[in-house]
């Protein structure tokens, strides 16, 4: 299988993580405004499932290091696949209330709260169970990455009038999304292989940890968005005849979402042989940072904004700049 030998290239695979988990969400608004999220949700997580497939049977297959995929899936304990099952059941629920929290308390809310608590505790939880880096250097990085949030939550509500008060469920939504997001990488890396080049017996390599994490994807949103079509935050109910009314083109842009999302997570989760679970998973949930561009220079969110703001938006690239670099160094 392929798996990065050097700390940089571990770098660069992390930065591909930021970039594909900032952008994904651009394809939802490709698919069209009168597509309901709960209607490209399934195309989705399609997609999550396919690239993992893809994976797989090419990167996770090919090459002399490690076990191919197929042997390391048929020689996996029950309880290493059922930890990978879960991290996907875990995420997908934490990404589904996120969405719910945005309908309800609105972006400059949700967002902060919820990716502002899986960053820093994700980040925590991650170093506890798999310490590497310095973590002075590593902490105060992660630091300044949430003030960065936070500026962009300040910029984000100076900006807009149409959420001036927030509902005490939009708040406990937030929370609730950003503890289980913060839980379902360490549930991934738990199942998995802690030296690449020479897996033990009984978990995982990377890709096969990632497949079963996107069957736990799959599976757990037959409950979670049945539920949230049938007893949706906002709009009327939907049904399947409402999905198959779909286009082709809707539906594929949902799967590339899908893809690019899991792209994303796959090579987190291959740097964290070199890097470490915590230093993989924080540059990753940089994303925060691509998220702001594309919605600053590219869907112009904040076209028009005051000069207050725009230096908070300044001040916001800059905290986060200085808090991935320093992730980066806590790494060497």
């Amino acid at each position: 299988m392929f798996i990065p030998e050097s700390y940089s290239l571990a770098v660069v695979l992390c930065i591909i993580t930021m970039l594909c988990w900032g952008s994904w969400g651009n394809t939802q608004k490709l698919a069209g405004k009168s597509w309901r999220f709960e209607l490209f949700y399934w195309d989705y997580v399609l997609g999550i499932l396919l690239f993992a497939l893809l994976s797989s049977f090419t990167l996770g297959s090919f090459g002399e290091n490690g076990r191919g995929f197929i042997q390391d899936i048929t020689q996996a304990d029950s309880e290493n696949i059922l930890k990978a099952i879960a991290g996907g059941v875990i995420f997908n629920a934490s990404n589904i209330l996120l969405v719910a929290a945005m309908a309800i308390a609105g972006m400059a809310v949700a967002f902060p709260v919820g990716v502002g608590i899986a960053l820093a505790v994700g980040v925590i939880i991650n170093y506890v169970a798999a310490p590497r880096g310095e973590p002075v250097v590593l902490f105060t990085g992660l630091a300044l990455i949430v003030a960065a949030i936070i500026i962009d939550a300040v910029a984000y509500s100076k900006h807009s009038t149409a959420h001036s008060r927030v509902s005490g469920k939009g708040i406990i939504l937030s929370v609730s999304a950003g503890i289980l997001m913060s839980m379902f990488y360490r549930f991934v890396a738990s199942s998995m292989v802690t030296d690449f080049s020479i897996p033990e017996p009984g978990r995982l390599i990377p890709y096969s940890a990632v497949f079963f994490f996107a069957i736990g994807v799959l599976l757990s949103n037959f409950l979670f968005n049945y539920l949230l079509m049938k007893k949706p935050i906002e709009g009327e109910t939907l049904s399947f005849r409402d999905y198959r009314n779909g286009n082709l083109k809707v539906h594929l842009t949902g799967v590339l979402g899908g893809i690019i999302w899991n792209t994303g997570m796959s090579m987190s989760i291959i740097a964290a042989g070199k890097a470490g679970f915590a230093i993989s998973y924080g540059l990753g949930q940089g994303a925060t940072l691509v998220a702001a561009f594309w919605g600053v220079f590219i869907w112009k969110e904040f076209k028009g904004a005051s000069k207050q703001v725009n230096i908070l938006i300044t001040l916001m690239f800059i905290a986060y700049l200085a808090g991935l670099a320093l992730l980066v160094y806590a790494g060497k």
